[in-house]
């Protein structure tokens, strides 16, 4: 495995260190199966679909922390588990699965470790994309890629209108949210485009675009924001503005973008509200 060594010393550190050794323990065995013509693929209850990799990473990394924190709780996308007190690691072993199974390259395998109901370590690691990122509470954001690593930060954007947004797709702002909702958050922005799933986050923290938004997710697609974004000095959220990585839906901003996006949500969510109530 690469030497981590030389990340900051901070609380948090030593679990640092494990989350980057897992992402390469998952790097190992995702890009091993990404564009394999055996790749098998079932469809879960909920219609969406989960590889022989998605299950294969999320036992290796399971397995390793069965013998590295024996003591620590363990939550993932396939195998299950709940967050309760104490230490958590959440794991979505690939995020992205659809795109993994099309040979798409933007996927990623996200690791954070809650404790006490607050995520304090996240890494993604994305190995088709030959990219990185990674935070510990206290310590900074960090991303690395071809050129090596470097520390993150947030964009200085402070205007609605000159911001750059990522969010998904309608259809799921209007099953989970709000069609106007996304409307107007599209409608107010200078441009915006649907990098989607970990990406747009991560790209939020790096300062590349303002906004990221999503009208429904699960706890393990963006424990690792909560801590990635804030301290790359940005802000995290779910949409009503508690910031919280498990409420459902997701707000990362640069900070200065964050209570006006959450306005703009809520005015345009009150007055579908009020119409639809009109017509009942």
């Amino acid at each position: 495995m690469p030497d981590h060594s030389a990340d900051l010393s901070t609380d948090h550190s030593a679990d640092l260190l494990l989350a980057r050794a897992l992402a390469d323990t998952a790097d190992a065995i995702t890009t091993a199966r990404f564009r394999a013509h055996d790749l098998a693929v079932e469809r879960k209850p909920d219609r969406t679909p989960v590889t022989d990799a998605d299950v294969a990473v999320e036992d290796a990394i399971r397995a390793v922390l069965a013998a590295e924190r024996p003591g620590d709780r363990i939550a993932g996308e396939e195998r299950g588990g709940a967050v309760e007190g104490g230490r958590t690691w959440v794991l979505d072993p690939i995020d992205g699965t659809k795109n993994f199974l099309r040979g798409v390259p933007v996927w990623a395998t996200l690791i954070a470790l809650v404790v006490d109901g607050a995520p304090v370590v996240g890494v993604v690691s994305a190995p088709a994309l030959g990219r990185r990122w990674w935070a510990a509470a206290g310590a900074g954001a960090f991303t690395s890629d071809a050129t090596g690593q470097r520390r993150i930060g947030v964009s200085g954007v402070r205007e609605l209108s000159d911001a750059y947004l990522s969010t998904t797709h309608l259809g799921s702002w209007v099953e989970h949210h709000s069609r106007e909702a996304y409307l107007a958050l599209v409608d107010a922005t200078w441009e915006n485009r649907a990098f989607g799933d970990f990406w747009q986050h991560c790209l939020v923290a790096e300062g590349a675009i303002d906004i990221a938004a999503e009208a429904i997710v699960n706890p393990w697609d963006v424990a690792p924001f909560q801590v990635l974004v804030t301290e790359a000095g940005g802000r995290f959220s779910d949409l009503t503005g508690a910031p919280r990585y498990d409420g459902g839906s997701a707000l990362s901003t640069n900070g200065h973008l964050h209570d006006p996006a959450l306005t703009l949500l809520r005015t345009a969510s009150a007055s579908t509200t009020g119409v639809a109530s009109e017509g009942r």
